[in-house]
């Protein structure tokens, strides 16, 4: 079975379920995890996956996830790994701990994408999909929610914590998602009474002192604002020394971070921005968005209008030796960037792309930086230049004056590598692909 590589679990937000729990520790696997997957087969509907992971994929069945389990088998833990490889994008993992070492279990799916989760009937089999496996297994904790929320939610706190330096305590309740399993632990320190009081849409009690809370029908809408009222409501029940319009207004707050905002990029650059957008965090690419559309690149300035004389002696040996600085940042980069074996305008995007990407200015030494990448940045520049728009170099001793003459301007591909290997910001201001459009229209 072949299932594609192409896949990416975080081209949109998705809904994440993080399960944690305890099994009987006598019982073998085969015991353990039909309860779990009894309710996975009827409830999970259209996000079922099809296929478990293994030294080589299986077609979803009982037999091939006890043998993924005896596959990824160690001394105190094994795991296994579902996916679907028709229809949406959904993956799952199961992770036990082995006895005598312990007997947890931890379930994590991720079904994308979460407007899938606008259907109530959808939605209600997640629910009691969640509920059967707690009605078995003791639950320590679990929680289903936006994954953009998550990360939303995960920034503050670590913000919070480098404040304070102090973390969270693991047995107080400090979020309130859309679907909650609280452990018996959460459950003690608001009290029982109080728990099972929550305004919510549905509030069940396990025989294991553990307590489901689902705040809404649907998980979809969880950043309108009517859902985030739901919220404020219950966080602030359960944590009455929270004051209800401080909640309320942070609960806004993350819904206005994560609004869609429509791209509206300098045309030069949408293609390179829009392919930028995806690799960040889920949760920060409309203010990303935002801010790009609010930005414009600065015009190229390293052009002449009339060229400095050659000053090197043998100047084929001066463009053999920008051959071979070209060549070294091909050899360095083309596993992540192919495209460099082709010196086009394409591979000075994908170059573009790569080190905002990698935020390499910030990541790299700048000795290394100033005395490697940056010659061989520019001379790469500076041949696509010659190659793509009949350019011709003209040498000079020192690098950052050497120089390529396409129609009536002089070009200064170095003086550019230079400037934009300055910081991650300059990577855009002084990006690759600005130049070569510049001097594409200075051609003639």
């Amino acid at each position: 079975m072949k299932v594609s590589a192409a896949r990416k679990y975080d081209a949109e937000d998705h809904l994440s379920l993080s399960f944690e729990a305890t099994y009987d520790p006598t019982a073998d696997l085969k015991s353990v995890l039909a309860p779990l997957l009894d309710a996975l087969e009827a409830r999970a509907g259209a996000w079922m996956p099809d296929v478990v992971e293994g030294p080589r994929p299986y077609p979803y069945s009982r037999s091939s996830v006890l043998t993924a389990l005896e596959e990824h088998r160690r001394r105190r833990s094994t795991s296994v790994s579902f996916s679907q490889t028709l229809g949406h994008l959904a993956e799952m993992s199961v992770g036990l701990w082995l006895p005598p070492s312990g007997n947890r279990i931890h379930v994590y799916i991720a079904v994308q994408p979460i407007s899938l989760f606008g259907d109530a009937a959808l939605c209600l089999g997640f629910m009691d999909m969640v509920r059967a496996w707690a009605s078995h297994y003791p639950v320590t904790l679990a929680t289903a929610n936006s994954v953009a929320e998550e990360q939303l939610v995960d920034a503050v706190h670590r913000a919070r914590d480098e404040m304070t330096s102090e973390s969270l305590d693991d047995d107080g309740i400090h979020e309130v998602a859309w679907l909650n399993v609280f452990g018996p632990k959460q459950v003690a320190s608001v009290g029982r009474e109080r728990m099972l009081s929550t305004p919510a849409y549905r509030v069940e009690e396990f025989p294991s002192g553990a307590v489901l809370v689902v705040l809404r029908p649907t998980a979809a809408d969880f950043a309108s604002d009517e859902a985030r009222l739901v919220q404020a409501r219950a966080l602030v029940h359960l944590r009455p020394d929270l004051d209800f319009d401080t909640v309320l207004r942070a609960l806004r707050e993350r819904s206005a971070a994560l609004a869609p905002v429509e791209p509206r990029f300098p045309p030069d650059l949408a293609p390179l921005l829009s392919r930028l957008i995806p690799e960040l965090r889920l949760s920060e690419r409309q203010r990303k968005i935002a801010e790009l559309n609010a930005w414009s690149p600065p015009e190229p300035s390293e052009w002449l209008p009339a060229a400095l004389p050659a000053d090197v002696e043998v100047p084929e040996r001066a463009l053999g030796h920008f051959d071979e600085l070209s060549e070294s940042l091909v050899a360095a980069l083309h596993a992540r960037v192919p495209s460099l074996f082709d010196r086009t305008p394409e591979s000075l995007t994908d170059l573009d792309l790569h080190f905002l990407k990698e935020r390499f200015p910030e990541r790299y030494l700048r000795d290394f930086i100033d005395e490697h990448t940056v010659p061989a940045l520019g001379a790469y520049l500076g041949n696509v230049l010659v190659r793509r728009l009949d350019g011709t170099w003209l040498p000079r001793r020192n690098l950052e004056e050497s120089q390529v003459r396409v129609g009536k301007r002089v070009w200064l591909p170095f003086l550019r590598a230079r400037r934009y290997m300055q910081s991650s910001q300059a990577l855009l201001d002084c990006s690759l692909t600005q130049f070569f459009l510049e001097a594409t229209r200075h051609r003639s």
